[in-house]
Parts: C-alpha cells; structure tokens; sequence
C-alpha cells in the first residue's frame, strides 16, 4: 500500500509564497508513494539532471520506472546551482551597466543604489516558476512512479524506500554531490555559507569573504561586488581559474578587479573564528600573517560524492572518495547497475549529466555500446566575460603527445565587440597538427558560453574549422571572431610552393 511522505528535513529560507510554491512541486507535502510494481525496469535514485533526464527518456520510450528523490527534484542545477546564480548574475551585469552607462555610452548617471532583497525575491519568483518541469506531479503525469524518501539498495536487484521494495532490472545511481568541508581550523560549527545556502539571504552583506577562486567563486565574487558589497576572494593559488590558460584566467581576474573584488592568493588558511555576528579569517600570506573581517563568508572549494547510506556494499558497487566506480559506459562494478553525474564524474556541469543520462538509457535498456569518453564537453564560467572552453587546452594536448597549432584571434579585431565596448577577450583554437580538426578551444568574451557551442558542433561531428569559414556568419556578430580564426587557418595554407603555383597560373592567365 501507499504511504503518505513526510515533510523534508530542510526548510527553504526564507518562508515566502515562491519556496512555497517551489516545495509544492520538488517536494510536495503530503505526497503518496505508489504501489509498486512486481519489477521495474530502472529505477533512478536521484532526481536531479541526470535522474530526471533518465527517467523521463526511459518513460516515453515506454519502460516502467520509479524515481526516487530524498530531499528537493531538480537537484542542485534548479534549487542551488544553475538557476539562482543566473538569477543573480544577470541583474548583477545590469548594474554595472547601469553604473557604467554614462562613461561608456554618455548615458544617464546613476548614483543610486539598487534594491538587492528584491533581486533576490525575482530569484525565487523564477526558480519555483521552472520548479514546475522538474516537479513530482509532472513525473507522475509522465508515467514515472515517483517515490520520496530515502533509497537505499537491499540486494544487488533491489531498492528499499519508505519501508517498500522495489525490484528492477536495471538501476541507474545519479544521487550527485554536495557541497565539501575543507578542514579548515574552526570553520566547523561557524554559520559559513555554501552554494546550498547563499542564496538564502534577503539582505546584502556589506562584506563578503569568499574562500575558493573557482567558477562558483568567481561568480558568486564578481556578482556581489557589483551588487555592492566590499569582496575579498581569498585562494591558495596564484590566480582565479587555475585549470583554465593562465592568460585567459587573467582576464577574467581583471574584470573581477574592476568590479570591486580584492584577491589575496597563496594564501594559507590558518584560522576561521566567528563571534559577535562577524568572521575572522586568518591567512599567512607571503610570510606574513593577516586576519580578514567579513559579515558572511562564503566557501567554494570542492565536492563530495553523495555514496552515504546508498548500500552500496548490499548491490556489490564499489566506491571511492571521488565517487562512484564506472567504465567508460557508466556501468559499476554490479552489470545491473550504472552511475551518471556528479556522483560518477569528473564533469560536474548540468548539461554533461543530461547527455551521460542519454547515454545510458541506451546501454542500460538497449543493449547500446555508447563510450562516455565519446562525449564531447564543453563548460563556462558565468563572471564577465565569460570563460568557455572545450576539448584540449595547449598544456594538455602537450602533456597527451599531441602536436597541435593553435590560432588566436582578439576580440578587438571584432567590429561588433568594438561597438559592444566589449574588446577584451579572444578566441583560441587548437588544431590537430596539419590539419584543421578541432582539438580543444577557449572563448573570453561577454557571451561565450554561447559561442563556444560552434567549435563543440564541430568537434561533436568531425567537422573541421574549414567548416565554419565555409559558413556565412551574420554581420556584425561577436561569433564573426569563430570565421576569422578559419580565416587565419586557411592562410597558413599558402605556403612558399602555393605562392609559386598561384604566381605561375597568373603569369598564364594573363
């Protein structure tokens, strides 16, 4: 029999009518648990992307399946990750524009200050609005059997949530990761902010200490000191985004620099003390010790696999601290069982779990033979510009033994980002030595989590960069900057002998 599903241990803050609204869709109160079925064909634990992605392609494709979700469906990406910060980012660019207005444009001078509780509120309002396409109800209507509550296995075929077991001939495990503690002396106890809470505050801290010099860091930064409040990023690195192209990251540090972000890097955390409604942060630094002063502190370093109390050992999955073991085609160490997304890879993005969920439906139900080392990847961080990349940067082609000849174009030789007032930036494109196969790419730009996408078509489907400068780009656009690249290739193809040809033929031709 079904069972009612009690209220979720985690309140949304602040108790307004948008969570409201949100909980009764990703959490419903007084939601029934079906009955159910003699055997599944998948059951799904986890309900974020690469849950919901799964579940929803398996059911329309006709499977039975059950989808199990402990705390909030939508996971991460709509409740605490993607959604909220672009939330929050996009009016944070529309101030700064606002301020820069009058230098940049000889537009009007604005003095004022915004309304930041109101942001936030337009945040929520948003995010229980999307709520709806990753909601209970709508599963329910898609022919899942939604089941909230705790999941764990019981048997190497068989799942126990709510007191009931559920049976399957596959399982898919995309139960994501959560927000990790560093061992940081003191920090424990202190009510230090996550992605998982910093976007329940209603008033703007007048100072932000962000510990993390990551894309959640260097978002979060750059947001909230355009919004207004004095951020100090704080980072054992020498630089922001240390696994991106150190010039590339530059830019990117800069821009942050020019909104009001200070940066104290190889910095060692000593201490973290919060008393009287403050945070002390102790660093040493260069030898010397420093203690920074913030009213919240944000900690943006790393993830954890979410494996605890899953029963791994009953189904016979291994595991590690990174996660989830798998082979290149999400199956675990049981043949039964495959995982997917953050609790299973290295490419912790919601648009990298949605396409590893496409994946396995097919390997899991199908028989497929598809390789997750087959997919092409690509990721951005949100700060202004935005920093894209795909595939191979020149260090990792180098450390991989591959040869490659890299073209770079600045965004300053773009009409449309000289009248954008947008020319810091560039598109880098690596090619396969002698070729023009696309091996790995980086965009800076205002908008180049977009225009990273061609170079990933490409790649996704063989396509060479002679492709795009065959392709008619529209004029004036920023991703003109894509052509001309294929423009720069395809004059490195003029060598000594086809100048003699082409010097030849027109001494004939005239």
């Amino acid at each position: 029999m079904s069972h009612t599903v009690p209220p979720p241990a985690i309140r949304l803050e602040p108790a307004d009518t948008h969570n409201a609204r949100l909980l009764a869709q990703v959490h419903p109160a007084g939601w029934q648990n079906p009955v159910p079925t003699s055997r599944y064909h998948v059951v799904v634990i986890g309900a974020g992307t690469a849950g919901l992605v799964t579940a929803s392609a398996a059911a329309g494709l006709g499977a039975r399946v059950a989808l199990i979700e402990r705390h909030l469906m939508g996971g991460d990406c709509l409740n605490v990750g993607c959604v909220p910060s672009k939330g929050l980012i996009a009016p944070a660019r529309a101030w700064a524009a606002a301020r820069t207005a009058a230098r940049d444009f000889h537009g009007p001078t604005t003095a004022a200050g915004g309304d930041f509780g109101a942001v936030m509120e337009r945040m929520r309002r948003l995010r229980a609005d999307i709520s709806v396409v990753d909601g209970a109800p709508r599963y329910q209507s898609l022919g899942v059997d939604v089941f909230l509550g705790d999941g764990r296995f019981t048997a190497p075929d068989a799942i126990e949530v709510g007191g009931a077991t559920l049976r399957f001939r596959r399982a898919v495990i995309a139960t994501g990761a959560r927000a990790a503690a560093p061992p940081i002396p003191g920090l424990a106890g202190t009510p230090y902010r996550t992605n998982e809470t910093i976007f329940s505050l209603t008033t703007l801290p007048r100072r932000l200490l962000v510990i993390g010099g990551g894309p959640i860091g260097c978002e979060m930064a750059q947001a909230f000191a355009r919004f207004g409040s004095e951020v100090t990023l704080i980072d054992r690195s020498a630089q922001v985004l240390p696994r991106e192209d150190a010039d590339a990251a530059q830019l990117v540090q800069d821009a942050m620099g020019r909104s009001g972000v200070r940066f104290r890097f190889h910095a060692a955390i000593a201490q973290v003390v919060h008393a009287d409604g403050m945070f002390r942060v102790t660093i040493d630094r260069d030898g010397k010790r420093e203690v920074l002063e913030g009213d919240e502190l944000l900690v943006a370093i790393g993830r954890a696999p979410n494996v605890d109390g899953l029963g791994l050992d009953h189904a016979g999955v291994a595991f590690e601290p990174s996660g989830v073991t798998v082979d290149d085609r999400y199956r675990t160490t049981n043949p039964r069982v495959y995982a997917i997304g953050y609790v299973a890879s290295r490419f912790q993005f919601t648009h990298a779990a949605d396409f590893m969920a496409r994946t396995v439906v097919q390997n899991a139900l199908f028989f497929g033979r598809k390789r997750g080392s087959a997919l092409v990847i690509p990721w951005a961080t949100y700060t202004s510009p935005e920093l894209a990349h795909v595939g191979h940067t020149e260090a990792s082609a180098r450390a991989a033994g591959l040869a490659v000849t890299t073209i770079t174009v600045p965004f300053h030789d773009v009409d449309r980002a000289r009248l954008d007032g947008e020319t810091e930036g560039f598109v880098r494109v690596h090619l396969a030595a002698g070729s023009d196969r696309i091996v790995g790419a980086t965009i800076v730009a205002e908008h180049a989590g977009d225009l990273i996408a061609e170079f990933t078509l490409c790649m996704t489907n063989g396509l060479g960069l002679g492709a795009i400068g065959r392709t008619i780009h529209p004029y004036p656009t920023q991703g003109e900057a894509l052509r001309k690249a294929a423009d720069a290739y395809n004059r490195t193809r003029l060598t000594p002998a086809a100048k003699r040809f082409f010097a030849a033929w027109f001494r004939f031709f005239s």
